[in-house]
């Protein structure tokens, strides 16, 4: 395990992207647009959702792939990447 790691992170970032990626569209958006105040106290989920990515290259393969294919279904809720924005829709 990484040193940057403490007990629960892993579970508290894919807490936070659940929550994040099955909020209401119009939601998302003012996040973008304005950001969120709460992700101070609260945890940023963008900011979970790299660690997660970080987290499935430093496990083994079949928990990776476990872990993958978790975030693969929240991340549909996201929509397909928009690569002229560098980010989803």
């Amino acid at each position: 395990m990484r040193n940057y790691l403490q007990p629960g992170d892993t579970s508290a970032a894919l807490r936070l992207w659940k929550d994040y990626v099955r909020r209401p569209e119009r939601e998302l958006w003012h996040d973008d647009e304005f950001g969120n105040v709460h992700w101070y106290c609260c945890g940023n989920p963008l900011e979970g959702r790299a660690l997660l990515d970080g987290v499935i290259r430093a496990m083994s393969p079949g928990g990776a792939r476990e872990l993958r294919n978790i975030i693969e279904d929240l991340d549909a809720f996201m929509g397909p990447p928009d690569p002229a924005a560098g980010r989803r829709r």
